[in-house]
């Protein structure tokens, strides 16, 4: 069974930035069975929101985002979040993406800032870096 994961924003607006390393990489088999992509309204808009903040950099227009984000709706399992746990970690835009990663029953949070998530392993969950996972799935770049 593949993995469930939830992409922290971090990961998403790199892959968005270079069509080069592990986050492209990662966002380019969203659509294989090598995992499961988990997401919520929440993390969708804050996605939106710091992608066409970056737009100036990638080179894309909010119609390109929106399309982007659309895509990955269609392909990723949604899950609403009915309870909180704040504050658990500093950043409430991290805890935002804690209460998916339970409520999912995700195995993986995929960030590059991995320090901003300590002790999640008391949810039973793993922090990774994309380049790590793609590993973990054996998509070696």
């Amino acid at each position: 069974m593949a993995p469930r994961i939830v992409l922290d924003t971090n990961v998403l607006v790199s892959a968005l930035r270079s069509r080069n390393g592990a986050s492209f990489r990662l966002l380019s088999i969203i659509d294989t069975e090598k995992f499961e992509l988990a997401i919520s309204v929440p993390l969708v808009l804050e996605y939106e929101a710091s992608a066409k903040k970056q737009s100036r950099e990638t080179g894309l227009s909010s119609a390109d985002i929106d399309s982007i984000l659309n895509y990955i709706c269609s392909i990723a399992k949604h899950y609403r979040i009915h309870y909180l746990w704040r504050p658990f970690l500093r950043d409430p835009k991290d805890d935002m993406v804690l209460e998916l990663a339970v409520v999912s029953n995700a195995k993986y949070i995929v960030t590059f800032n991995t320090a901003d998530f300590k002790g999640i392993e008391k949810f039973g969950l793993q922090v990774i870096k994309p380049r790590d996972f793609l590993k973990e799935i054996g998509e070696i770049l």
